[in-house]
């Protein structure tokens, strides 16, 4: 069945880890009667978390998705993992989607994700519900947890609930917008009376509800400044229009175990939330220019894939949002990321692990497809007649980094296309051979990913390796100019080998080779012999036989043989030549430098600059990020940051993070080159 985009809801549920997500869509997958019996995640029987891995560690670990038809509304609820390794998936949900709920445990309160989960969803305009869950455990203060949620995220967070009860005897809250009281009768909610206790405070939040629905409208603040009380109707198209455009977050409480809070929540999520065809269009790009994609079924076809996964029996399963067109079974498109043509030979829809065989799916809503391989997260697959690429995502760079020696040749040969699958599921995952150390690394967000994702490399695969440090890539470079003749003359009966140059060598931007050679000393078929002579002596310096950079090599003159000159002894000559001046030019050892961009909140900005100096670091910037937090700009030597990842949370209490990126080669300060000289002779 097609819906037609106003009629669909894709809806991010998120938060802090072990804030009951999961909980919260198995509830509204049972009273939206997709399932006839609930799941819980204790007893590994949920349908989010269907992952062996999220069974064992009663977490999740991969976006699920869950679809369901609630009062001719399809509701695809998307549970997000809600620690911060997996990232990644919230980064390209949120592009795609325009509803979020974001959960909250009234047990813990405003928690470090869920501060970042309402900054990353406000900054990318996406509407947010607060769900307030857990509402029936103890020592529950609504009061204060409403005023921290006001502090912490934003004096816009509203009441649209207020509890009954407390504890054990909490069954039911008060509909603010409606004035209306629902209570939990043991199976379902049902509607209640307001008893006169309650009956003051919900009066004074249905009030300020009412302003603040005021000022998303001028005619609506002169009808309430005037004492005139607002119409139901006018409320709810106010609160709608204050929740599309960001300027209201709604705050529910129920049980999600319970199922307090599940049908009313359903409700505004029709009401409340916007379709795909609301908000600002998703912009793509035709060539250079930018262009908007209109949610409509009768546009040219394009869709968006924003989870990968492998499965045993399907191979890669791409799962997309379809933002303009209706994708058919059988259908062409191009993907313009990697320019190649596919043919759409299985087409599914989506629900937790199941896959069900459909014909088509339309403009907004979600499915999945098999067999099309090369199809990386944030790739477009559109129609060939119109393929504009949507804007790719910009994922996290890998920050934690390790060497993994595989245990034997084989353990070797299945390493490589098992992290080069697992890359199309995790676009933070960085692998490769580093061509000077030979070293395998790979890298991600944390120690902890990291090691995610090595045991998943281990136990799933059945790879054994060990692990070791990376090792610092450093390079050689001179300081001044040095001249040298390089002999290389082996006689050894019949023809044998003669070259003789005279070469110097000095200081320079980049490495180059020129020739001042005249008069026939040596012929001309031999430079580039010499040349490749030099290019090869760079790859081991004298100090500790790193490769050498950024010098300018020239023939200045030679001698050549009749009979025993050829192209092997006048590249051996160059190599003897390069070694014999090498240290006269006075080298020196050069260490990378990186330049990290860290985000920060202004507490821990003292704390952050003071550590990013004892580490030799070099503060280009502070400047203003994303919702009141600091990007610090430095460079700092690759070699002080190898556990700056897991640092950092140390730092800031987990709650910043940094990207990098290689920045240059800078000398290594005279007090450490005996060092760094003794540890690479080890």
């Amino acid at each position: 069945m097609i819906y037609s985009p106003e009629k669909i809801r894709n809806i991010a549920v998120v938060g802090h880890q072990g804030c009951g997500k999961t909980t919260l869509v198995e509830s509204i997958a049972f009273v939206g009667g997709l399932i006839d019996k609930k799941g819980t995640v204790e007893n590994k029987n949920t349908i989010s978390d269907y992952l062996d891995d999220e069974k064992k560690r009663l977490t999740s670990l991969s976006t699920a998705i869950v679809p369901l038809d609630f009062k001719g509304y399809k509701l695809n609820l998307l549970d997000v993992p809600g620690n911060d390794d997996f990232v990644y998936e919230l980064l390209g949900i949120t592009r795609l989607i325009k509803g979020s709920v974001l959960v909250i445990d009234a047990t813990k309160g405003v928690q470090i994700g869920t501060i970042k989960n309402f900054n990353m969803l406000r900054k990318r305009g996406v509407p947010i519900f607060i769900y307030v869950n857990k509402m029936d455990k103890e020592n529950i203060d609504f009061p204060a947890l409403q005023a921290e949620i006001q502090e912490k995220l934003s004096k816009n967070c509203v009441p649209f609930s207020y509890p009954i009860g407390k504890e054990e005897g909490f069954d039911g809250y008060i509909n603010i917008p409606e004035m209306k009281a629902r209570k939990f009768n043991g199976t379902e909610c049902v509607d209640d009376v307001i008893y006169e206790e309650k009956r003051q405070v919900v009066f004074e939040l249905h009030n300020r509800l009412s302003e603040a629905v005021a000022t998303t409208s001028d005619e609506l603040l002169e009808k309430f400044f005037s004492g005139e009380a607002l119409t139901n109707e006018e409320i709810k198209n106010g609160l709608r229009q204050g929740v599309l455009k960001g300027e209201l977050y709604p705050i529910m409480v129920g049980s999600a175990t319970k199922n307090i809070g599940i049908h009313s929540l359903m409700d505004m999520f029709i009401d409340y939330l916007p379709a795909p065809t609301d908000l600002k269009p998703i912009i793509g790009l035709d060539g250079d220019k930018e262009v908007e994609i209109k949610t409509a079924n009768d546009e040219e076809l394009s869709l968006c894939v924003f989870k990968n996964y492998y499965n045993t029996y399907q191979g890669l399963i791409s799962v997309f949002k379809v933002n303009a067109g209706v994708v058919h079974l059988g259908d062409e498109v191009y993907c313009p990321n990697n320019k190649q043509t596919y043919k759409i030979s299985t087409l599914f829809s989506v629900c937790g692990e199941k896959l069900t065989p459909v014909e088509e799916i339309g403009a907004g809503d979600i499915g999945a497809i098999t067999k099309c391989e090369g199809i990386h997260l944030s790739y477009t697959l559109a129609s060939p007649k119109k393929p504009v690429m949507v804007k790719p995502v910009k994922y996290p760079t890998a920050t934690y980094v390790r060497g993994v020696v595989p245990a034997t040749k084989n353990d070797s040969d299945k390493l490589f296309p098992v992290i080069e699958k697992m890359q199309y599921e995790d676009p933070t995952i960085f692998f490769e051979k580093n061509p000077i150390t030979n070293q395998i690394l790979v890298g991600s967000l944390s120690s902890s990913h990291l090691q995610y994702v090595l045991d998943k490399i281990k136990e799933v695969n059945k790879i054994n390796f060990e692990l070791e440090r990376p090792r610092v890539v450093y390079k050689e470079t001179i300081t001044t100019r040095g001249e040298a003749e390089g002999r290389y003359i082996k006689q050894s009966g019949g023809s044998g080998y003669y070259g003789v140059v005279n070469m110097a060598f000095e200081p320079a931007e980049e490495s180059s080779f020129q020739s001042t050679v005249f008069g026939g000393h040596i012929d001309k078929g031999y430079f580039p012999a010499v040349e490749k002579g030099f290019y090869e002596a760079l790859e081991h310096g004298g100090l500790i036989g790193a490769p050498v950079i950024k010098v300018k090599a020239t023939l200045l003159d030679g001698k050549q043989h009749t009979v025993d000159s050829n192209e092997m002894a006048f590249k051996n000559a160059a190599v003897l030549a390069f070694h014999e001046a090498y240290k006269a030019c006075n080298p020196i050892l050069l260490e990378p430098f990186d330049r990290l961009v860290v985000n920060v909140t202004s507490e821990y900005l003292g704390a952050v600059l003071s550590d990013l100096s004892k580490r030799r670091g070099k503060i280009l910037s502070t400047d203003e990020g994303d919702e009141g937090t600091l990007d610090v700009v430095a460079v700092v030597p690759e070699a002080e940051i190898q556990e700056y990842a897991n640092e950092l949370k140390s730092i800031t209490k987990g709650t910043g993070f940094f990207n990098l990126a290689f920045e240059d080669y800078e000398p290594v300060p005279g007090t450490l080159v005996d060092k760094v000289i003794q540890e690479n002779k080890k």
